[in-house]
């Protein structure tokens, strides 16, 4: 834990069972909380568009994938 700040590492394949889980983990101020992608391998739709809400509500995003970034600014247009 950072000064105030909470970091969960994710790892492997973020699938849409994972995503009810994290939301239960993160229901409180998103600015306090930090998600590392750095070792997420693979994500389906369903995480992406739950990682692009939670960066929208103001929570960072640490070391996002390449693809996963691409796919959360396609899902902007």
């Amino acid at each position: 834990m950072r000064q105030g700040i909470t970091v969960f590492t994710l790892s492997g394949h973020m699938k849409a069972e994972e995503v009810g889980e994290l939301k239960a983990l993160c229901d409180t101020d998103y600015q306090t909380i930090v998600l590392d992608l750095r070792d997420v391998r693979l994500a389906d739709r369903d995480a992406v568009k739950f990682l692009r809400e939670c960066e929208a509500d103001g929570m960072k995003l640490e070391n996002c994938p390449a693809y996963v970034r691409e796919w959360m600014d396609r899902a902007k247009d």
